[in-house]
């Protein structure tokens, strides 16, 4: 790390300055449970990638990273026809390149997907995570069941993000681990977030990606400032929208909780016996529930009232 580093964060220093770093050894990304060595020569990156993660250390020199990512435009023709750009990891291009002027969709996708496959001392399931009172909070779902809507929303009144897509389970610490980057949101989300909460952080929106038109909700400085502090097992509550529905908050039993966690883990199967043992010690935990909503404002009643139970009976809670 450099010494300017040490007292910076990357909203601090200048774009000029992030894209010269990027273009060089490269920025040292800390979310929590892994650190990601970020290179690029994309000028419009460099401003993206501040616009959603402005509270994180600006570190241009570290000894270690996790994971090694570069976001580079192609050589050839293509750095002037229909400009793009390419993920790079380990010598791959695991994906197809993005248009030039998106590298920052690309960047997020391409290190979700390194990380559910590399970071195996973890149970990564796929849920929102976020922690309030020293728990952490679950909302395994889906595509297209609100999930990031709602985790985006709860991030924004008074709870810690952890992340928006990896519920990071580390059995060994018995708690939730933040991997911490910014929550995804897609088409209507947006303009719901937008009108929810009119002060949060938001990149640019890029349409006519795979998902529809994108844009990314940066973490809240109290989240980045204790990202690599845990949470132990809270709840369990399965999100679900469904329009012009009324909130229904309804408890699910361990058998029902226990499929919606382990097989829509990433890495699950992988784990084998280890995965199974933790996602059973989670369900015998964690207090669950259904819940099925329209508007935002009515579910976060809903699950503050939910959470007042967990609460209470967090002394009998064991994992």
């Amino acid at each position: 790390m450099s010494a300017a580093g040490a007292r910076r964060t990357l909203a601090e220093v200048e774009a000029a300055e992030v894209a010269c770093a990027l273009a060089g050894d490269g920025l040292w990304i800390d979310v929590g449970a892994a650190t990601i060595r970020t290179r690029s020569d994309s000028r419009p990156f460099a401003t993206q990638l501040r616009s959603v993660y402005g509270q994180f250390p600006y570190v241009d020199r570290a000894d270690w990273a996790d994971l090694h990512v570069d976001v580079r435009r192609p050589v050839g023709y293509r750095r002037w026809i229909k400009p793009q750009v390419v993920f790079h990891c380990d010598g791959q291009r695991p994906f197809d390149p993005f248009p030039a002027g998106a590298p920052l969709p690309l960047y997020e996708w391409g290190c979700n997907w390194l990380i559910g496959r590399r970071l195996n001392d973890l149970l990564l399931l796929h849920a929102g995570a976020l922690e309030r009172d020293g728990l952490a909070l679950l909302l395994p779902a889906l595509p297209g069941s609100g999930k990031s809507t709602l985790t985006a929303a709860l991030s924004q009144r008074g709870w810690r993000l952890l992340s928006d897509e990896f519920g990071a389970f580390d059995p060994a610490r018995a708690e939730f681990r933040a991997i911490l980057k910014p929550v995804a949101l897609k088409n209507q989300s947006i303009g719901v977030i937008r009108q929810f909460t009119p002060e949060a952080v938001l990149g640019p929106a890029f349409p006519n990606t795979r998902k529809g038109t994108v844009a990314h909700l940066a973490p809240q400085p109290e989240a980045v400032a204790r990202r690599h502090v845990g949470a132990r097992p809270g709840a369990i509550i399965l999100p679900r929208w469904e329009a012009g529905s009324a909130t229904r908050l309804e408890p699910i039993a361990e058998h029902v909780a226990f499929p919606a966690l382990a097989f829509n883990a990433f890495n699950y199967a992988l784990l084998g016996a280890a995965g199974f043992q933790a996602a059973v010690r989670l369900v015998r935990a964690c207090p669950a529930w259904q819940l099925v909503y329209s508007d935002l404002e009515d579910a976060l009643v809903a699950i503050d009232g939910a959470w007042a139970q967990v609460i209470e009976r967090r002394p009998a809670a064991t994992v």
